[in-house]
């Protein structure tokens, strides 16, 4: 089964979040994530908005867990701590 991580960002330092989203990228595709939805346009129906929704699909729960917790992620996330409010979720997708 596959899975989507789904995150939803304001960002508040708009520096230390690029140096985030650049080493982030290839820390999410070494594990087999590729980005569906990044930044784009969204409608909020429910709950708090946040004007950065990011999606990309990896090949298991298991693989978007294990890039959460790899090295290379945890670098990038040490620029988004204190740079964003964010929320991360990993969902199973029923393919």
């Amino acid at each position: 089964m596959g899975a989507l991580w789904i995150a939803h960002v304001t960002v508040t330092d708009a520096e230390a979040y690029g140096k985030y989203a650049e080493l982030a990228g290839p820390a999410i595709a070494k594990h087999g994530g590729e980005f569906i939805a990044r930044a784009g346009r969204y409608v909020q129906l429910e709950g708090r908005e946040r004007p950065r929704n990011v999606v990309a699909r990896f090949p298991s729960v298991e693989a978007a867990v294990e890039c959460y917790n790899s090295s290379e992620y945890q670098e990038a996330l040490s620029h988004a701590r204190g740079a964003s409010e964010r929320e991360l979720m990993v969902v199973e997708t029923s393919e």
